[in-house]
């Protein structure tokens, strides 16, 4: 579950991570009334679940309250990467001196939560990766033993050489662990960590991802989610019950079980197409999952061909057969679907869809050669 940075923020300020004074507004007058109560210039920020956020001049400064508003008006309502922005965060300016990057993710090879620090803050830690790995600095928690002070301190003097500056920065890189640890997230970040024109550390923007699979354990935090600005389709899909994320490729993939998923995607890869979404129907076999499957994906507009991938063990291969047969019935695809029904109950599914005449593959390998032609990409391998 991904928390907007006004949430974020308080969570860090909870935690005594040092933040810019700042409140929320839904409207131009609440950001003056804001900027006015803060006094001096504010920056206003866009509040929505995506970033490049400044790219797309959802970050403007402001020198007066009055202006505070004019950049607010200027930026609810905008359009940014599909989502559209109904809050925005005004916040104090600060005097930047220097922008570094804290993040911490947890490393599923490892199995250990890593923090990883950069100088070169303020700007797509992607790019410093590609660009510059040498400048992005790791190191990997025992999740028994928890991040001890001396380890915080080796990571901050990467950033800071000045002892004094060093030591407010690894009281927040333990401080945002603790808020990591605390919220289950997958990710929790700061970008940038400001030193300020006093001297001061602080966390001037603030990231956190949530794993929905913590949030029974973890009280209150599921009052943090915004489905106003979630993906629709992302969100229709928790409602039913289906894991989904949304990717940039042509290849609609439905598939039970995340392994299995994770491997066919491998494969649409291999073969030379890009996969359009990871989605797990899970290990029922209830046909509406199958229907609500395939309405999330038809929503989708670069899709350009649909594939089924069922290994069927407890979820049975008649009953997803069942769902497909629904789903053209109430949906109406008009892109090719293609289907690889394996296990429980596959001759009564192949029974069932006989007439459909749907292309399929007796293998793994030849179902997703079959969508990667259907999709009009090259197969590669």
């Amino acid at each position: 579950m991904k928390i907007h940075e006004y949430q974020a923020i308080e969570l860090f300020s909870r935690a005594g991570i040092p933040v810019p004074a700042g409140s929320v507004a839904s409207s131009p007058a609440e950001a003056v009334e804001i900027a006015r109560r803060l006094g001096g210039p504010v920056v206003v920020k866009a509040q929505v679940h995506a970033g490049g956020r400044g790219k797309a001049g959802g970050v403007k400064r402001a020198g007066t309250p009055e202006e505070a508003g004019v950049r607010a008006g200027e930026i609810l309502g905008m359009d940014i990467k599909g989502l559209k922005v109904r809050k925005v965060l005004v916040t104090a300016a600060e005097n930047i001196a220097s922008e570094s990057y804290v993040g911490i993710v947890l490393d599923r090879a490892t199995k250990k939560p890593v923090i990883m620090v950069s100088p070169d803050g303020g700007v797509d830690i992607e790019e410093v990766a590609a660009k510059t790995p040498e400048r992005i600095h790791r190191y990997y928690v025992d999740p028994v033993n928890g991040l001890r002070a001396y380890q915080a301190w080796a990571l901050a003097r990467k950033l800071f050489q000045d002892p004094s500056q060093a030591r407010q920065a690894a009281d927040i890189i333990v401080k945002l662990y603790g808020v990591f640890w605390e919220t289950d997230a997958s990710l929790a970040e700061i970008n940038p960590l400001v030193l300020n024109g006093a001297g001061k550390i602080v966390a001037l923007d603030a990231k956190i991802n949530i794993d929905d699979n913590g949030l029974a354990r973890r009280e209150g935090l599921e009052s943090l989610r915004d489905p106003e600005s979630e993906d629709p389709a992302e969100a229709y899909a928790r409602e039913s019950d289906l894991s989904y994320v949304r990717l940039r490729g042509g290849i609609g993939c439905i598939v039970n079980g995340a392994g299995l998923a994770m491997a066919t995607m491998d494969l649409v890869k291999r073969y030379g197409g890009e996969p359009a979404n990871f989605l797990d129907i899970g290990g029922s076999s209830s046909p509406k999952k199958v229907v609500a499957a395939m309405r999330i994906i038809l929503s989708d507009p670069e899709v350009r061909v649909i594939l089924i991938n069922i290994f069927g063990g407890i979820t049975r291969c008649d009953d997803v057969a069942n769902g497909i047969v629904a789903a053209f019935n109430e949906l109406r695809p008009s892109v090719p679907v293609v289907v690889r029904l394996v296990g429980t109950n596959e001759k009564e599914a192949a029974a069932i869809l006989r007439d459909m005449d749907l292309p399929g593959a007796d293998t793994l390998d030849g179902i997703v050669r079959k969508a990667v032609e259907l999709a009009g990409e090259p197969v590669t391998a």
